[in-house]
């Protein structure tokens, strides 16, 4: 289900950046576009409003993880009060940060796969957002001697690739390094 009024949403989010830049001493300039056009690393990821940062303190929001960047766009979804199963529709990126993590992932979720074909046993992911699990689910959907799982809770949810006729008690699973 689409956000109702994306307009009345990029002007609420815009005003929130807007005490969080000044407040928070930030040298950040952002740009907010509804309805963004679709770019090829944007494929699994069409949201309906994407808020761009850039400036000086630009490195800030993409330390350990981004860290700062995912909590102020949790922040602004919960702000808009959106149903976590409508999170995606929102998108916030600095420096191609999100799309390069999107390659990625992308790229572990094949390194995972031909890891599962070639031991038989499963692999698993450290923990993840849904966001990223998703990702990863979406990269290998179209592999048929595969399917994939998330198991665990909260934050130290992950994802695991299994071979298709696996047999819980005939392999353990094999962890990624994080």
């Amino acid at each position: 289900m689409p956000i109702p009024d994306k307009i009345a949403a990029a002007n609420k989010i815009n005003e929130f950046l807007r005490g969080v830049v000044l407040q928070g001493g930030l040298r950040l300039k952002y740009r907010i576009t509804v309805d963004p056009p679709l770019k090829e690393e944007r494929d699994w990821e069409r949201p309906e409003i994407l808020v761009e940062f850039s400036g000086p303190d630009s490195g800030l929001l993409l330390e350990r993880g981004a860290e700062l960047l995912r909590a102020i766009e949790l922040l602004a979804l919960e702000m808009l009060r959106l149903p976590g199963n409508e999170h995606e529709k929102i998108s916030f990126d600095c420096m191609n940060h999100r799309a390069m993590r999107l390659e990625e992932l992308r790229l572990s979720a094949g390194v995972a796969a031909d890891r599962v074909r070639k031991s038989g046993t499963p692999y698993q992911f450290a923990p993840m957002s849904s966001r990223e699990r998703r990702i990863v689910h979406l990269a290998l959907r179209e592999q048929t001697d595969l399917y994939t799982e998330s198991q665990g809770e909260g934050s130290r949810r992950t994802l695991v690739v299994y071979p298709k006729n696996y047999k819980p008690a005939s392999h353990p699973v094999r962890k990624s390094i994080p």
